[in-house]
This record gives C-alpha cells, structure tokens and sequence, in this order.
C-alpha cells in the first residue's frame, strides 16, 4: 500500500502515452538496460568506496544564478533554490538526495532524477531506483520505460529526466555495466577473505589419524573413530586434552594453510580504489589539503559539472536559458586547507580584492558580519592602462607627492 501510495505520488499526475515504438539507436537495435548495482553494492570494499565518494559529493551546494556578460549576478533564494539546498522531495533532504543520486551513479554508471512540475513549476526531484529500462519514441519525442523492482511500470518523457553516466563510451545512451571489469578484482578479494576463514576454521580443528594396535572390522574402526570425535573433537571439549590408552595412537596432521600476504591484499584493494577514483587516505579520512584537493578535481568536480549541465539544460527552457539561468553546483575546498595556507592566501589575495569580507571569513569558518559583502584593495596595485596617470599623480613632476597607501590616500573599496 505505501510503495503504490509514494508511486502514485511521483507519477500520480503522469499518463504513459499509447503507441510508444522500440527506439532504435546507432549500435544497438533493441536497445535497454539493467539495474544490477546490488550485485557490486554487497561488496564491503566496494559500498566502502561509494560511500566515501557519495558522502562528500553530498556536500556540494546547488544555487539558481544568473549569468549576464560572463558575470553571475547577486543570487536570489527563490524557490527552486529552496527545493536544491533544502528538500529535494518530501522524502529526502538535500544531503540525502545527493548521496542516493550518487551513491546510484556509481554502483550502475547511470543515475536518473525525474522532475515532477505541476503546471510548468518544477515541484521536486526524486532519484529513480529502478530494475529494467528501455527507450522508447512517441511523436517524435524520446521516453525511458521503467519497471520498477515492485512491478510497477511508467513511461517518462527523456526531457523530465536528469541522467547522469559514468564510462560513457560504447553505448548510445546508458554508461557501461561496471560489473565486467570490476569482477576480478572482487573475486580476488573473496578469494582471500575466504581463504582467511577457511584458515582460522582449519587452525581450530584437531585433525589427524588413529593407529590401532588390533585389527578392527570396518563397522567398529567407524564407530571407534566416530566415538573419538565426539569424545575429543567437540565443543563441549573446552580443555583441548584428549586421554588416550594403548588400544590407539592418534597422531595430528600438521596443516599450515597459505593466506595472502600484506603486499597482495593491497593490490587487491587499491586495483578496486583505481577503479573508483580514490585511494587508501580518502577512505580512512586521514587525507591532507593536497589529496583532498586531488580527489575533489578528479572525483567529486566531476560530478558536480555533470549535475549542473544536466540539470540547467532540464530545468529552464530555451528562453530561461538565454537570459542566463543556470544551476551550479560548488564545494568550498580551501575549507580542507590548513591554517597556514588560509593565512598565506589571505595575505597575498585580500589585498587585490579577489574575495570579499565576508568570503574570507566564510573559508575560516567563521560567521558573516554586517557590510562584509565589499572588496577591499590595497593602491598598491593599478589598473595597467592608467598607470603611468598614477605614477604622475603620486610621485612624478608636478604631482602630489606621498604614500598612496597612507592616510593620506586612503583604501579603495567597492562591490
């Protein structure tokens, strides 16, 4: 009743088109694709890699903005900003929705966001999870049909759809099945896992042969043998001391199982980091400024370019778009830096008004303060095209002479 409740919820306002055809792509006639990210999500060392992409990807900031002349106008918290920054959806957050949509991406290389509008406003996003999809055309227009794993199924025009791929390469619409080239690695991994419980389960047991000292008729060998497990070998044989008289000698086998090294394991695991982008430091946070920084340009930039391309090309229309509408996605990574290197970027970029008060003081983590939002410059630095005027004005012939950084000159400063 619920799921048909949240299904109706989403879709509830949405008619799946009658005389849909089969979409037929460049390389593949009969073209669909599989949900299989559980298969690779029960691996601990993999859900352990997306989760330490997905959690801090989850931390990216969505603004709506505006572009005019190459520069982004003064933001404006509308309520498409509410829905980004704050609930996505009435089931999730906005952390919770970023983490799912990426968390999706990297078990399946694909990751799908429907847009629900209700009269042409956008009214929420929801990450689909879904088993089974197939492109469809209708009037000339593209649609996905999902199944979804409760049977349920729903046709959805592609322009409602924020898709996001990884290894998008051979395919002409889905990103490649990571399970192919990720298999081995897993199954190395398991391989020695179970070789280490196999070991540990080997190593607990007593295990040997029994000599008689008479001949035995094969029914009572087995009996003597069973009666010696049950005596000797069983749990309730806490002591680990078996008392034996002449009638037999038990002599053990000595077993030393094979496990993989230390240098194995970790071939092991960093072929399955590789794979995912990230390395040893990011999954344990023990990471400094300069591997955050590595991971946050290869990794999570990524993500962030996709989600903003996407979502301005699906949310705004041609018109929207002309006058600049975009959403972008950014994460302030001089947050990660150290204190020395915050101090060091200050003294050397105040002074030349790239930041403002109040971003200064948002990259050391501290509050915002009333006319903070202004840029502060030193005279120290010109325009070139008016700096022999300056020099003139302040120490050439005839001029004022004096120190353009004293009292006398003042500071410059401006929006």
């Amino acid at each position: 009743m619920e799921i048909r409740s949240m299904f109706s919820k989403i879709f509830g306002g949405a008619k799946e088109p009658a005389n849909v055809v089969q979409m037929k792509m460049l390389n593949d006639f009969i073209p669909f694709f599989s949900n299989f990210d559980g298969e690779l999500y029960d691996s601990d060392i993999v859900r352990t890699c997306i989760d330490a992409i997905a959690r801090n990807a989850a931390k990216l900031k969505a603004k709506h903005v505006r572009r005019v002349g190459g520069k982004i106008l003064p933001p404006t918290y509308g309520d498409l900003d509410k829905l980004l920054q704050v609930r996505p959806n009435e089931y999730m957050n906005a952390y919770d929705f970023l983490y799912k949509t990426v968390s999706q991406l990297y078990s399946n290389n694909n990751a799908f966001i429907y847009i629900h509008t209700e009269r042409g406003v956008i009214t929420g996003f929801y990450p689909l999870n879904y088993s089974f999809i197939e492109p469809v055309e209708y009037a000339g227009e593209m649609y996905f049909r999902f199944t979804f794993k409760s049977g349920y199924r729903m046709t959805v025009p592609y322009s409602e759809l924020i898709h996001l791929r990884r290894h998008f390469n051979r395919d002409d619409m889905f990103g490649e099945d990571g399970r192919k080239p990720l298999k081995p690695t897993l199954n190395l991994i398991q391989t020695i896992n179970q070789g280490i419980i196999n070991a540990i389960k080997s190593s607990a047991r007593l295990r040997g042969w029994l000599k008689y000292s008479s001949t035995l008729r094969p029914e009572d060998l087995k009996a003597q043998r069973d009666n010696f497990v049950k005596d000797y070998l069983s749990i309730d044989n806490d002591g680990g001391i078996a008392a034996l008289d002449s009638k037999f000698d038990f002599t053990p086998a000595k077993i030393e199982p094979v496990l993989a090294d230390d240098g194995q394991m970790k071939i092991a695991r960093e072929a399955a980091y590789r794979y995912f982008g990230v390395n040893d430091a990011i999954i344990t946070n023990t990471y400094d400024e300069n591997q955050w920084n590595a991971f946050y340009s290869s990794v999570l930039e990524p993500i962030a370019i996709q989600l903003s391309l996407e979502m301005t090309a699906k949310c705004f229309t041609e018109r929207e778009k002309g006058h600049g509408n975009e959403i972008v996605f950014s994460a302030s990574r001089l947050t990660y830096a150290s204190n020395a290197t915050k101090v060091q970027m200050a003294k050397e970029m105040m002074p030349m008004g790239i930041f403002t008060i109040n971003e200064m003081r948002e990259i050391f983590e501290l509050e915002p303060v009333e006319g903070g939002d202004i840029r502060l410059q030193t005279l120290n630095v010109v325009n070139a095209g008016i700096a022999d005027q300056y020099q003139m004005k302040w120490g050439g012939k005839g001029g004022q002479k004096g120190n353009p950084d004293s009292g006398d000159a003042g500071a410059a400063g401006g929006q």
